[in-house]
This record gives structure tokens, C-alpha cells and sequence, in this order.
């Protein structure tokens, strides 16, 4: 099979052990431009590392520094009226995202809104949709669970008197397994989905990047009643979603992994339109989330009325320069489409694994699921043998991924800025250490 063959699609792809047939993929590659829309950082010799760790900070967009310039000479040369008759008016800025939001989580416009960051939005979110009552007072999580969802989940039932340690319910992976099947998820809520307020549970696991089936979730919480929200850290960027069709009441999301908005940029969040639609929800109102045509009666007025949509939920104005990054960012991906993305993610992902695994070896394992609609991004290796040596070297030899204790090293290669030969020089670098 030639390499424009196999770039077509990751089911049909014959992959090859060569340095020759990786180049011969990036030359099929129709997102390989797009690397030269990022700014890779340099290794000793001058040369671009190999930058594997999207999954926690993505690359910058070169268009970042010039958009931010200039909301900056906005600022100098017009200050206040900047909100109003800036170059992107700062009054309606959040606005600028609607299309670009939707299209990453498969959604109407006025179902997301940029703001704040994850963990403010888990708890706004929380606050509307856990409403635990009678015997139907548990939240269904993960576990491993990323730490804020565990903190947060744990601070509202303690703040409506429930005790966390009854009120979670824990999907685990099987003994003997590091993933949690689908079917266990669906039988646990057959068994007790009537104890079950909330399914709050990850598109994508943050350690061992296992993609959820939100699908086959949400429709089995929903037979029993439960309401059911996503945190979408490690999926929004890496694969696409239909989070109205499946109808998801909420989800929530950071933008500085697969997004690249930058460290510590403006997080997204989705409200269905069912309840984005119901202004008698209990939420946590602020002034942004008002309805603008009385937003600025100021004193004039006391009673929030919030606008419709997910924009509702919004408690303050927007941080424009951290959501110009994610501006930038969103543009590239308004361009290239995100199921383009996911088409190159499957090869890349496809082609490491293939690589790894051809030398059968006790040293590791990829224990991200073979399958590939259950992997996006990621791959997490388990590493038995020296596993903190062995990522050291490995940032040794400027290929930068990272390490979760006690030993699971995470790869995940960008189909946005990362290639098929950084693919091949990183399975050389590790099989040369077993």
C-alpha cells in the first residue's frame, strides 16, 4: 500500500517499521502544513524537539503574539471604548466563539460559552445540575478520577449535607485491566441507576486515555433517570463529539491541551438547550450572564434575569487576552475541521502503537485501548522496568512527554504540529532502551 494509501484511512493501513514509509506518510499527510502554523521550541543543536505532550499544554499558534498586540494598542489607543469599536470588541467578545465551540463538542451556538477556567465551571455547573433528593442522592464517577472532579464532587455533597464517602459511586476498570468497559458502566446503572442523581464522568481518562462511549453512556443514564455531565479536559480537540444529539445536559473543558489556548486560558463549558432555556434553574448569577439589554442598569435594577443559552451561566466579563490565544487557536481549527483532526489521529496513534508493540518486550505495555474509537490522542505506556529512568532518558534525548506516578509515561502526539518521522524516532528511542 503506498503512504497516500494509508493516510486515507486507519483501518486499511498497512504500517511499516522504516524511517522511509514515516516520511512517506507526512508527504501524504494533508494537515502536515499546519505544523508550520505552531511555534516548536528548540533543542540544543537548534532543531525542533519532539513534542509530545499536548495532552497537558499545547503549542502556541504563531498568530497568538500579533492578535494580542493588538487587543494591547486597542487598549493604548482607544481604552474604554475598545469595548465597543475595538478592532473585536471587547463588550461581545465571547460571542467570537460560539461557531468554533460548537463545532469542537457538537453543539448549537447558544449551548457553549467560553469562561472562567474547568474547575470554576465543574463547580458552577454542579451547583445547577447535582440536585440530590430521597434515595436518589449519588454521583456515578471514575476511577482513576482527575483530582478537581473528585474535589469538587466531594465539596457539593458536603455542602448538602451528604457524606462523599456513601454518595460516590466508583466505575472501575476490572481486576486485572487498567480500563473500565462499557458494558460494566451500563450494567452498575442498571443496577443502581435509581440511586444515581448525576453521571459525572471524563470524555477521554486522563491517565490512561481510554475515550469514553458518551453515546452508550448518556443513553443508559438517561433510562434510569440520571442526569449526566462530562469533563472534557483531554477530549475537546482530540475527538469529535454530538454532545446535543446525545443528549448531554452539561459538559465542561480547559482550552490549553489539544486547544492550545495558552497555560491557564479561558475553560468552555456546554449547557443543552432544554435547560439552558429554563431561567428559573438554579445556578450562580453574575453580571455577564445577565440579559444584556439590561445588563447595564447597574443599581437600577436587582433581579437577574439570565440570557438564554449556556451564555447564562457566565458570571463575570471575559479575559480577553487569554481568550485572543484561544482565538488563534480556534481559527486553525476552524480551518482544518476537527473530524480531519481525529482521521490523522487514528494513523499517528495507529502507527505508535504498531510500533511499540512489533517487539514483543515485559519492559512495557500500552495500556490505552487498542480499539481505535476508545483512543484519541494518548497513548499511556505502564512502564515495569525503571520507569522514572527511562522517562528521564527519554527527556534526555529532547522527546518530551510526560510521567504520571508511580509509572505510566503519556504520549500524545498533536495531528495539528506533530509528524509520522517523530512517530518512528520515538519508538526507536524507547525500544532502544529495552
Amino acid at each position: 500500500m503506498s503512504s497516500t494509501q494509508a493516510a486515507a484511512s486507519a483501518s486499511v493501513v498497512n504500517y511499516e517499521p522504516t524511517e522511509e514509509f514515516a516520511r512517506g506518510l507526512d508527504e501524504a499527510d494533508p494537515l502536515a502544513p499546519y505544523r508550520e502554523r505552531f511555534l516548536i521550541p528548540a533543542g540544543r543543536g537548534g532543531e525542533p524537539i519532539v513534542y509530545f505532550c499536548g495532552n497537558s499544554l499545547g503549542l502556541q499558534p504563531r498568530t497568538v503574539r500579533p492578535m494580542i498586540e493588538q487587543e494591547l494598542d486597542d487598549w493604548a489607543t482607544l481604552a474604554v471604548d475598545a469595548h465597543l469599536k475595538g478592532t473585536r470588541p471587547w463588550y461581545s467578545y465571547h460571542e467570537l466563539f460560539a461557531d468554533s465551540a460548537a463545532a469542537i463538542v457538537g453543539a448549537k451556538p447558544d449551548e457553549v460559552v467560553m469562561m472562567n477556567s474547568l474547575t470554576v465551571n465543574i463547580h458552577l455547573m454542579l451547583v445547577s445540575f447535582l440536585k440530590p433528593t430521597g434515595t436518589r442522592n449519588k454521583v456515578l464517577m471514575e476511577h482513576p478520577a482527575f483530582p478537581s472532579d473528585i474535589y469538587a464532587v466531594r465539596t457539593h455533597l458536603r455542602s448538602r449535607g451528604l457524606d462523599p464517602e456513601k454518595s460516590i459511586i466508583r466505575a472501575m476498570p476490572r481486576e486485572g485491566e487498567h480500563v473500565i468497559r462499557t458494558e460494566d458502566i451500563e450494567a452498575l446503572l442498571d443496577r443502581r441507576g435509581d440511586e444515581i442523581a448525576l453521571v459525572w464522568l471524563p470524555g477521554v481518562n486522563f491517565l490512561t486515555g481510554q475515550v469514553f462511549d458518551m453515546a452508550r453512556i448518556t443513553a443508559a443514564a438517561k433510562r434510569r433517570g440520571c442526569m449526566v455531565g462530562f469533563d472534557l479536559a483531554h477530549a475537546a480537540g482530540n475527538v469529535p463529539m454530538k454532545l446535543h444529539d446525545w443528549g448531554v445536559d452539561f459538559a465542561c473543558w480547559c482550552t490549553y491541551k489539544y486547544l492550545n489556548g495558552g497555560p491557564g486560558s479561558v475553560g468552555g463549558c456546554f449547557v443543552h438547550e432544554k435547560h439552558g432555556r429554563n431561567p428559573d434553574l438554579q445556578r450562580y448569577a453574575g453580571w455577564w450572564g445577565d440579559d444584556p439589554d439590561t445588563r447595564f442598569q447597574m443599581h437600577l435594577k436587582q433581579a437577574f434575569i439570565p440570557q438564554p443559552g449556556a451564555a447564562g451561566w457566565q458570571v463575570s466579563n471575559p479575559p480577553i487576552l487569554s481568550m485572543t490565544a484561544l482565538k488563534a487557536s480556534l481559527d486553525i481549527f476552524d480551518e482544518a475541521g476537527i473530524h480531519a483532526v481525529r482521521e490523522k489521529s487514528k494513523i499517528l496513534t495507529g502507527y505508535l502503537r504498531w510500533l511499540l508493540q512489533r517487539n514483543s518486550t515485559d519492559r512495557f505495555q500500552v495500556i490505552t485501548p487498542a480499539d481505535p474509537e476508545a483512543q484519541g490522542c494518548q497513548l499511556s505506556i505502564l512502564v515495569h522496568d525503571e520507569p522514572q529512568a527511562r522517562h528521564r532518558a527519554l527527556i534526555g534525548r529532547e522527546m518530551i512527554c510526560d510521567f504520571r506516578e508511580p509509572d505510566v509515561i503519556r504520549i500524545a502526539p498533536a495531528p495539528l504540529y506533530n509528524t509520522f518521522h517523530e512517530i518512528w524516532r520515538f519508538s526507536e528511542a524507547l525500544l532502544q532502551q529495552v
